[in-house]
């Protein structure tokens, strides 16, 4: 018998955004059908545990716009909606949702949000939005070499203690104009 993976979901009006946490997930397999048929399944661990996810979406989807992204932690899914509306739910049947799935509050806009996201920065188009670059849960940059951090570029608080204190400045009267003499102990 298959386990369920844990399954977060956000929206906007013209997508979904679907993250089944699943680390290290092999064999993945998607199947997306118009109508608002998901279905996920892989295998994981050494072991080979069967995992999958089986869920009949609100409404309408349009498969060839979607998009996968199967990263080391995580596997993403943008489903392209039919039509630009909000979903009052992310499932078709009613009640009570499975206790795999989750709300993505990472992600989640509210629905009258949404527009004021899009006045905030509206040249910014993500029609081709492609998952394979980010880096959505591992990989490179994880455990590998540090960054090389030149030491003048140190911004600690440890320079302040480090620092000598130097004795106050003896003010000369017959100065005129000339920098004040410091003495060294």
């Amino acid at each position: 018998m298959s386990r369920h993976p844990t399954v977060k979901w956000a929206q906007r009006s013209d997508v979904v955004f679907i993250t089944i946490e699943l680390p290290d997930a092999q064999d993945v397999k998607l199947k997306l059908e118009p109508e608002g048929k998901f279905f996920f399944s892989a295998t994981c661990g050494a072991d080979k545990i069967p995992y999958e996810v089986d869920l009949d979406l609100h409404d309408k989807i349009d498969v060839g716009e979607s998009k996968a992204s199967v990263g080391k932690r995580n596997i993403c899914y943008l489903v392209k909606k039919v039509e630009n509306k909000w979903w009052s739910r992310l499932l078709k049947q009613e009640g009570k949702p499975p206790v795999f799935l989750k709300v993505d509050w990472d992600r989640w806009v509210d629905e009258d949000e949404e527009d004021q996201d899009s006045k905030v920065a509206p040249d910014m188009d993500f029609g081709d939005f492609d998952f394979s670059k980010l880096n959505m849960g591992g990989g490179e940059g994880f455990g590998g070499a540090e960054p090389e951090v030149e030491e003048d570029d140190d911004d600690s608080d440890t320079e302040e203690e480090n620092v000598e204190e130097l004795p106050p400045l003896k003010k000369d009267a017959s100065s005129s104009g000339t920098e004040p003499e410091v003495k060294k102990d």
